[in-house]
């Protein structure tokens, strides 16, 4: 059902004044939900799998404790946990 045609939709006002006109029923909460614990545990499946890489990459390169650098949600580079070797930013990398 798209937002246009949604019958249990109500406006609420908000102190910044937006007007939400989209209400979820139980049900379609319910399959929401069911997508969030899918994303949680995909999240948790990647980030798992990150660290397996970097564990490796400090292994190999023998530097201990390398790690992706994130910044805004973005891979920026690569550093060191005890912030001993400087960061080599993405544009050293690429």
């Amino acid at each position: 059902m798209t937002d246009k045609k949604q019958k249990h939709g109500t406006k609420h006002g908000t102190k910044h004044g937006t007007k939400y006109t989209v209400k979820p029923t139980k049900k379609q909460l319910a399959i929401i939900k069911g997508y969030w614990e899918t994303l949680k545990k995909r999240e948790g499946d990647f980030y798992k799998r990150v660290y397996a890489l970097e564990k490796t990459m400090s292994k190999e390169a023998g530097i201990n404790n390398l790690e992706f650098f994130m910044c805004d949600n973005e891979y920026v580079g690569v550093g060191n946990t005890e912030r001993t070797m400087r960061l080599l930013q993405r544009e050293e990398l690429e």
